[in-house]
């Protein structure tokens, strides 16, 4: 691949952090304002990693919709992309940490799910070479699902690279699982990459075993997929060969944004760097670069102000 852009299509949102040590969300009275969103993290990680990025959603026309588009260009992700919603308000969401680093969600959500075909720029999307779909929210119920979907079909016409992670969170989706199934699974079949987690790969496939799992989505479709395993590292995938690659030894604080992190890593290598997709030598050495970012991130508090620097991560 040559020197391009990634455009990373969902939701940007607030995310409003409980500053209470170790506390359930219920029991929590303090919080912090900060930028979030899943595929707006990965389009940070990219551009904080000294690659291009741009991010098309859609926020409120409100204060908070300032903030994120602000926040952002602070981080040199393009955001001519990011549609002010005239009736809904920016989405918030209500994260509190318990002392393992794990997290407990309230969404509030708002402008997110308002994204349509119109919002967006189809001549600027398509000068990217790899088009990330984050769907912590875009497969849940509203017109941004729909579009979501429609530009996959379309970057998969087009030959453009599509990445895909399903962002599994059981609090959105109320019991109702077996959608959040169906509609991955309809997105896995476009994808060229999928990342998911362990958990996020048994609920989709219903296998226990990682090896058969990640057959299941080759079959479905994807051409590489990677399962991130925590502390264990990452299980990658190229449908003929497959092997776990290590991640480094760090004390983890908080993970938040860890798994967009990685993502993010992946995909900076991928359109940085002249990767043979078909080397499986030289994909195991662009996840465990994915890996260490990772786990760099867990060693701060938040998701975009955890993410390093390339020199960092040297």
């Amino acid at each position: 691949m040559t020197e391009k852009n990634v455009c990373c299509i969902g939701e940007l949102l607030i995310d409003m952090y409980c500053t209470d040590v170790d506390v359930a969300l219920k029991d929590g009275a303090n919080f912090k304002k900060m930028a979030g969103g899943a595929p707006a993290n990965v389009a940070a990680t990219i551009a904080r990693l000294g690659g291009s990025s741009s991010f098309a959603g859609k926020v409120g026309k409100d204060s908070f919709g300032d903030f994120l588009i602000e926040t952002l260009e602070q981080y040199d992700v393009n955001t001519n992309m990011i549609s002010r919603d005239e009736a809904l308000p920016t989405t918030i969401a209500f994260v509190s940490l318990t002392a393992d680093g794990e997290r407990d969600f309230q969404f509030n959500r708002g402008a997110d799910k308002n994204l349509t075909m119109a919002d967006l720029s189809e001549d600027q999307i398509l000068q990217s070479n790899v088009i990330h779909f984050g769907s912590a929210t875009a497969l849940l119920e509203g017109e941004t699902r729909n579009t979501y979907l429609k530009w996959m079909d379309k970057a998969s016409e087009t030959g453009i690279y599509i990445s895909f992670d399903p962002n599994f969170r059981q609090d959105l989706w109320n019991k109702n699982e077996e959608e959040f199934v169906r509609l991955s699974k309809e997105a896995i079949s476009r994808a060229n990459f999928v990342k998911v987690s362990h958990e996020e790969l048994e609920l989709i496939t219903n296998k226990k075993d990682v090896s058969e799992g990640v057959a299941e989505l080759h079959r479905l479709g994807a051409d590489l997929v990677t399962v991130t395993m925590g502390k264990e590292g990452s299980f990658l995938s190229n449908g003929k060969e497959q092997e776990i690659v290590p991640s480094i030894e760090v004390k983890a604080i908080d993970a938040t944004g860890a798994g967009d992190a990685f993502i993010g890593a992946v995909l900076y290598k991928f359109a940085n760097s002249e990767i043979d997709m078909g080397d499986f030598s030289q994909l195991k050495e662009v996840v465990r670069f994915a890996n260490k970012v990772g786990a760099v991130v867990c060693t701060k508090i938040g998701s975009l102000t955890a993410l390093p620097t390339m020199e960092e991560v040297k």
